[in-house]
């Protein structure tokens, strides 16, 4: 019974089903001598080192003359860590971007001398509202895939541009991907449900905090300040700058949830709040990121860790992971 949890404890944390199976096979002989565990796997010293690298490269196990194995609670600790620090480096990442916009916009904002010859970051700053208009050019005049950033959907009468223009690119074989605020499923149902129709892919977090979108390998836009508001939107074309932007989205990709079924909204707002649990948020945290009152947050967890048997926040991370509610 216990490898069997622990293959859905691993799995949920993103291994495959190989990896999962090993992890199972060698976590009841943590602390064996190497040697020992491959005579028992019925293999050589390299190759499990071969086969377990994925477990390896992540922290989960060490190889040395010994073998090392985290148990399942410290398993998912170490991946929440490793999430939040990738998280936050990205975060960091995009906040130097930002700082870079006086630099577009051809201000006095240089590097010292010192440094090296100064050249122009290729960009601009688009100071007039991005219109339906502007996304179609865009679309037509760009390949690759399309990512996207929403900390706000509204129902406006040119919405239904916007998701045209998107089907297109998504009928002539480009990819579109989008992540949205749970505030969303609540607000903008609708809007969504469209979206996920024409093909856009849509995973959700608790919030969503600046406008973001990029376009293939070629255009990272974003708003000067970072945030809700669209304008004016920075527009860069910096292949340097556009890798660590999609960076930073696909880490959020990773850590958000699919939202294939819109109608399931208390079990998506139920995952939410494990994830937020789990990766040790505050009440106030969770209710400001949920759009709930933090009544209602204390009330929830309450009920959660009534469900789960558990006695603690992190407890109730781990049992949640292991059921694969994670």
């Amino acid at each position: 019974m216990e490898n069997g949890r622990s293959q859905t404890l691993m799995t949920a944390l993103g291994f495959d089903l190989g990896a999962a199976q090993l992890y199972s096979r060698l976590l009841p002989l943590n602390g064996w001598p190497l040697v020992v565990v491959a005579a028992t796997l019925s293999t050589s010293e390299e190759e499990l080192r071969e086969v377990a690298a994925p477990l390896i490269d992540s922290g989960v196990i060490c190889i040395g003359e010994t073998l090392t194995v985290r148990g399942p609670t410290a398993v998912v600790a170490h991946m929440l860590e490793r999430a939040a620090t990738r998280a936050q480096d990205a975060h960091d990442h995009l906040l130097k971007i930002s700082q870079s916009v006086p630099y577009v916009a051809g201000t006095a904002a240089r590097l010292p001398a010192t440094i090296g010859e100064e050249q122009p970051i290729d960009g601009e700053v688009i100071a007039t509202e991005f219109t339906p208009e502007t996304f179609e050019r865009l679309v037509s005049t760009t390949s690759g895939e399309m990512v996207w950033l929403r900390p706000v959907v509204t129902v406006h009468p040119s919405e239904m541009r916007f998701i045209s223009a998107i089907e297109s690119a998504i009928r002539s074989g480009r990819r579109c991907r989008g992540i949205y605020p749970v505030a969303a499923l609540k607000h903008s149902p609708d809007v969504l449900r469209m979206r996920i129709e024409v093909g856009e892919e849509i995973r959700i977090l608790p919030s969503v905090a600046t406008h973001l979108m990029v376009v293939g390998s070629t255009h990272a836009m974003f708003p000067d300040p970072l945030g809700q508001v669209e304008q004016p939107m920075v527009n860069v074309r910096q292949r340097g700058i556009v890798e660590v932007v999609t960076n930073y989205f696909e880490e959020l990709w990773r850590r958000a949830l699919p939202a294939a079924e819109l109608e399931d909204l208390p079990s998506a707002e139920r995952r939410l709040l494990l994830a937020e649990l789990a990766s040790g948020a505050q009440d106030e945290q969770i209710a400001r990121r949920l759009g709930v009152s933090l009544r209602t947050v204390r009330r929830r967890v309450a009920e959660l860790l009534e469900e789960l048997g558990a006695t603690s926040r992190f407890e109730a991370g781990v049992e949640a992971a292991r059921r694969g509610w994670l």
